[in-house]
């Protein structure tokens, strides 16, 4: 077997799991889970609709490109919600459909890092998504976390990276909206790491899954080909951005998303996932076209996403040390405590699950920036996300 696979840690649901079977939840109150980020609001019913149209079509094998017409899709979406130039983003050289973002959140790192340059490091947000860590270490390299705390907003100091650091650096993860902390980047900082990226030869892997959810319909939160745009650069060199129907569209189950950035890479990336075998079927191609090229279901869902934090957090008041986040559908609150404890007293008193932030976190310079926060994903209905809020104010008041 391979010897990394030692390396890796329990997901941090396995390690949740573990936490609530040592206590017992009270049977009298139903279970509300914020734990999983997995979307509960209703899928756009035209686009199962063209699923269901298209079901004859799995006859057929499908390209690993995909269709043309969804990645003609895919850049008109892009080039229109980024403010791209026009025609610069080319859907047969910039645009690559995937099965979901994980699986090419993990599948990237694997056709990226060059094992034989001396101690390759993958660099990435602490807290973060763990496929980050599973996938640098499977590939030879070696995460280095890069910590978001309070005192800077939630976002990584790269100010405090060291020139060695970045020297070694081959692949730098972002994730703006930030997963779990709802930080995002503006375009100044996106742009400064398109600079360290040209001065230190390394490729910027955004991580954009959250990038629909936001608050004000003037304000969408900026991404790294906007930031590549806004700097003339059309040809997005050493950037790539991983987008998702999941959260946009409330189809985790579809499995659809897209990488989109830099030819080269792309063209690399193409290659090797011709080999991965990871095709997406057509009827989900089919659907997919008609889930990018609406965006009233969008605005539909920020809309219930909106409702949800204003009560919720209307509801949470002084009680809890908490904030609105810039964007998605998670709550960061300070548990002025350990969080492991409590998760686990929360669930035992409440029948109530959040996940503790130190699972999502690693030891990196003397703390775990996750320690001392949970990750509260208001995902519920809004019924039950009020009285989550409810009851969590009646476990923390006592």
């Amino acid at each position: 077997m391979n010897p990394d696979l030692n390396k890796l840690q329990p997901y941090p649901f396995e390690k949740l799991a573990a936490l609530k079977a040592a206590v017992s939840a009270p049977d009298h109150k139903n279970h509300i889970a914020l734990s999983i980020g997995e979307p509960k609001h209703l899928p756009p019913a035209f686009v199962l609709q063209t699923l269901q149209d298209n079901l004859d079509k799995l006859a057929n094998y499908p390209a690993t490109k995909g269709i043309p017409e969804l990645r003609q899709a895919i850049a008109d979406w892009l080039t229109q919600r980024f403010q791209l130039r026009n025609e610069t983003l080319n859907p047969e050289q910039h645009v690559l459909p995937v099965n979901g973002t994980r699986e090419a959140l993990f599948a990237f790192v694997q056709a990226i890092v060059d094992r034989e340059k001396p101690a390759p490091l993958v660099l990435c947000p602490n807290p973060f998504y763990q496929i980050y860590e599973g996938a640098a270490l499977l590939a030879g390299a070696e995460p280095h976390f890069l910590n978001c705390t309070a005192d800077n907003n939630y976002l990584p100091d790269f100010d405090q990276i060291s020139a060695d650091t970045w020297q070694r650096c081959q692949l730098l993860f972002i994730c703006t909206p930030g997963n779990p902390t709802g930080a995002v980047m503006n375009s100044e900082l996106l742009q400064k790491l398109i600079r360290l990226a040209d001065e230190h030869d390394f490729i910027i892997a955004s991580d954009e899954c959250y990038s629909e959810l936001y608050f004000d319909e003037n304000n969408p939160p900026p991404g790294l080909l906007q930031a590549c745009s806004d700097m003339g650069r059309d040809d997005y060199r050493r950037c790539v951005v991983f987008h998702s129907l999941s959260k946009r569209s409330n189809l985790p189950g579809l499995r659809s998303g897209f990488v989109a950035g830099d030819s080269e890479v792309i063209s690399q990336f193409l290659r090797y996932r011709t080999y991965h075998g990871c095709a997406m079927a057509l009827p989900s191609q089919i659907a997919s076209i008609a889930a990018w090229k609406d965006e009233a279901h969008v605005r539909q869902n920020r809309q219930a996403y909106q409702e949800k934090f204003s009560a919720v957090l209307d509801i949470l008041g002084n009680k809890l040390d908490v904030r609105k986040p810039d964007a998605g559908f998670y709550l960061w609150p300070n548990v002025q405590g350990c969080d492991k404890d409590f998760a686990q007293k929360l669930f035992a008193e409440q029948h109530i699950t959040v996940l503790p932030g130190q699972f999502l976190a690693r030891d990196s310079r003397g703390i775990n920036p996750g320690s001392g926060h949970v990750r509260m994903a208001l995902v519920a209905p809004l019924a039950e996300c009020i009285e989550a809020a409810e009851r969590i104010v009646e476990f923390v008041s006592t």
